[in-house]
């Protein structure tokens, strides 16, 4: 028998579904990497779990935050691991993610997060860290607003020639450095066309989308929105290209550094504060347009960002990308409209001033990333801080003796698991749980051998 609802009146989403009389519903959840975990479910079952606290959710192996991009199982962590034999966890489903896939025949999607028995938040889910962040700015009086932007290559690949590569030479779907180019849309129309169309129909309105320097590079930018929607935006928008490229032979990659000899991917998060009815960034009367409140915000960034730096470098490979001319911001400056620093002050119209952090690679989890700038800017804006450093012009002209940023995985990590702003506003939990995830990234990278190593010794020593 179906599940009946146990509330007077149902969830809008639900009703739809039921009403649809579909057999199956899928589902997915962040890991700690960013990557969407999931799962198709009868009909019966995703009723089930749609049910409020306490009858709702659904079983869901917590393994998916013990284990990394390659599903080795992490040695050294203790929320979750073998020592607690990798139990199921409580995944709660977020109704008002509803959406269907239309490359997938329709099929109703939700996305869900975790929590533990007694429906609190479990300390290790990066939407529920996100969630935990901007329920602390609403008790300052502000909503978070942000919109994304991504940088990604794409490959004329596909699984089996990638791995017939092991991992060597990809071919790019395009030749050349072209950015905004007309004609290298048209070598791949149909792909180009089906990330705009497509997105949209998965409610991921994409604002702008053209090709940048690179070959076969492309840059979206995804709708400015809440905080939490534009996060689950973001990450659906990385998974949903790699479905789509699935269709038109292409491997699309948000990988930070693929090759030495082109700029690296980015993934800018923009930001503002409202109050629910205006931009409280914006103050005509303010230094470049920036309201006493935009300045905290921004000097919070300014003077903590880098406690959370693997939570938007999170790879060994995202350190590459921070290499001087290749447009990634590689020191903790901020600007007015200068595309060379940290933090871009953008000093628009009342509403469209707001603050472009560029620091983030595209290889960030969005929920994390999100999670650590926007709690960077709201210690600023609740220890109310002043911005005293000066904004650079030029390429980093003003910015000498500002530090340049670590350029190791590990080193962030230390200075993360020592920060007590992270502390303050993540939770210890789940400060050592990321800690020791990217410790393990770190070692794993250690014991590997590279193609470089090869190259440059194999013959040679």
């Amino acid at each position: 028998m179906p599940v009946k609802p146990r509330t007077a009146q149902e969830h809008s989403a639900l009703a739809a579904v039921r009403k649809d009389g579909v057999g199956k519903v899928k589902v997915a959840v962040s890991d700690i990497d960013g990557i969407l975990r999931g799962k198709l479910l009868h009909i019966d079952k995703f009723l089930s779990a749609a049910q409020p606290h306490p009858a709702g959710g659904f079983g869901f192996c917590d393994v998916v935050f013990g284990w990394d991009s390659g599903d080795q199982c992490y040695d050294n962590t203790t929320l979750t691991g073998w020592q607690h034999g990798f139990p199921d966890a409580l995944a709660r489903l977020d109704l008002d993610t509803a959406r269907r896939v239309p490359w997938d025949g329709g099929v109703p999607f939700f996305l869900g997060d975790f929590v533990t028995a007694d429906g609190s938040p479990f300390a290790a889910c990066p939407r529920q860290t996100l969630k935990r962040v901007l329920a602390r700015g609403r008790k300052l009086g502000y909503a978070v607003m942000t919109g994304y932007e991504f940088e990604w290559f794409n490959f004329a690949e596909t699984p089996q020639t990638w791995a017939a590569k092991r991992g060597v030479g990809p071919e790019p779907i395009t030749p050349g450095m072209f950015g905004y180019s007309l004609l290298r849309m048209g070598d791949q129309r149909d792909f180009f066309n089906a990330l705009m169309d497509d997105m949209a129909a998965f409610d991921v309105p994409i604002e702008g989308l053209h090709t940048e320097t690179g070959p076969g590079v492309y840059e979206a930018a995804i709708a400015f929105d809440e905080a939490l929607k534009t996060a689950d935006r973001a990450i659906l928008f990385k998974t949903g290209a790699k479905e789509i490229g699935k269709r038109h032979g292409v491997m699309p990659s948000f990988m930070a550094k693929w090759s030495a000899a082109y700029p690296g991917c980015s993934g800018h998060i923009h930001q503002s504060l409202s109050d629910g009815r205006k931009n409280l960034f914006a103050d005509a009367k303010g230094r470049h347009g920036m309201s006493a409140l935009f300045e905290s915000y921004l000097a919070g960034q300014v003077a903590c960002a880098m406690e959370f730096a693997p939570m938007f470098w999170p790879t060994i490979n995202s350190y590459k990308r921070l290499v001087d001319g290749f447009w990634a911001p590689v020191k903790p400056t901020w600007g007015v409209d200068n595309r060379t620093a940290s933090f871009r002050v953008i000093a628009g119209s009342p509403k469209a001033t707001r603050l472009e952090t560029r620091c983030p690679g595209a290889d960030a989890n969005p929920y994390l990333a999100s999670a650590a700038l926007i709690a960077a800017g709201l210690h600023g804006v609740e220890k109310g801080l002043k911005l005293t450093q000066p904004a650079i012009t030029g390429t980093n002209v003003g910015a000498e003796n500002i530090p340049r940023a670590p350029r190791t995985l590990i080193e962030t990590t230390r200075a993360f698991r020592d920060s007590q702003v992270a502390r303050d506003w993540l939770g210890d939990d789940f400060v050592e749980h990321f800690a020791a995830t990217r410790e393990w990234e770190w070692r794993q990278w250690l014991d590997g051998v590279t193609d470089w190593e090869l190259k440059r010794y194999f013959e040679i020593i």
